[in-house]
């Protein structure tokens, strides 16, 4: 008797918890059928996505007569969409050299010379394009336009391509994960706003994910030459807007004869 209340005790739980085993699995079926899938079957990355980058994405804060984006009394007037912002570990022989760019960013920041901010500095794209075999990435930025084309088609990286800003990009798709692995840089843009330099040897590889309605984006940046470890930025996520990207204005390169102090630079990325 014993043995047979104890099975019947039993009985309920198990079928209780293989009935939420399989609700969860329903669940989980069903917001992967909600994503938006191109002729392929690949997620529909394509669209305009709010990143929170950019002041039209701050919160800025009443100081007096004045609006105050960045750097506020009493904090605050911090981007909607961004985390806050982590910092590359380096190698102890690089600290100085990070510690005095950082110094003196308003005259080193490559940015502020109208150079593309590089990856990942550049964060999640403001709009992509999709097709099969390839996704393009548009960027509305501080220092201009940029676009980086990303071959999903599984073709290696080019071998006959000068390095640049932003190197040389190809995807492809782990499940329904867009993987984008990236080369061939220069060493003329930073990892971050604070003079976090980097080598020729940068490599960095992101995720992209979309959810019903977001597009989760994180980055790792590997150079072993100069950080102490990978450097893997916050998860950033992007939602989806109708306020379509515009040409950015023209890119001044700032005059230093006429900088009025040393006060760093900071940009909402």
């Amino acid at each position: 008797m014993r043995n047979r209340e104890t099975h019947a005790l039993k009985l309920p739980t198990v079928l209780l918890a293989a009935t939420f085993g399989l609700a969860a699995t329903v669940s989980a079926q069903q917001s992967n059928d909600a994503i938006p899938r191109t002729a392929d079957g690949r997620p529909d990355l394509s669209g305009t996505w709010d990143n929170g980058a950019g002041i039209d994405f701050v919160r800025p804060k009443k100081d007096g007569d004045s609006i105050c984006i960045f750097g506020c009394a009493g904090g605050g007037a911090l981007p909607l969409n961004v985390p806050a912002p982590s910092t590359p570990q380096y190698r102890p022989e690089f600290a100085a050299r990070v510690a005095d760019l950082d110094k003196r960013q308003v005259a080193e920041d490559p940015v502020l010379r109208c150079v593309a901010p590089g990856v990942p500095r550049i964060g999640p794209p403001d709009k992509i394009v999709q097709r099969a075999g390839e996704a393009v990435f548009l960027y509305e930025d501080v220092s201009g336009s940029f676009f980086r084309i990303i071959p999903t088609d599984g073709r290696p990286h080019p071998t006959n391509n000068e390095p640049s800003f932003l190197g040389d990009a190809v995807g492809h798709w782990e499940g329904d994960t867009l993987v984008v692995e990236t080369k061939n840089f220069n060493d003329q843009t930073w990892l971050t706003d604070n003079g976090a330099f980097h080598t020729a040897d940068l490599r960095v590889v992101e995720r992209l994910r979309r959810t019903t309605d977001t597009l989760e984006w994180v980055a790792t940046a590997h150079d072993p030459a100069v950080l102490a470890q990978p450097w893997e930025l916050a998860q950033r996520v992007a939602r989806p807007t109708d306020i379509e990207i515009v040409e950015s204005p023209p890119c001044i390169d700032r005059s230093l004869a006429n900088m009025v102090d040393d006060s760093h630079h900071t940009n909402p990325r």
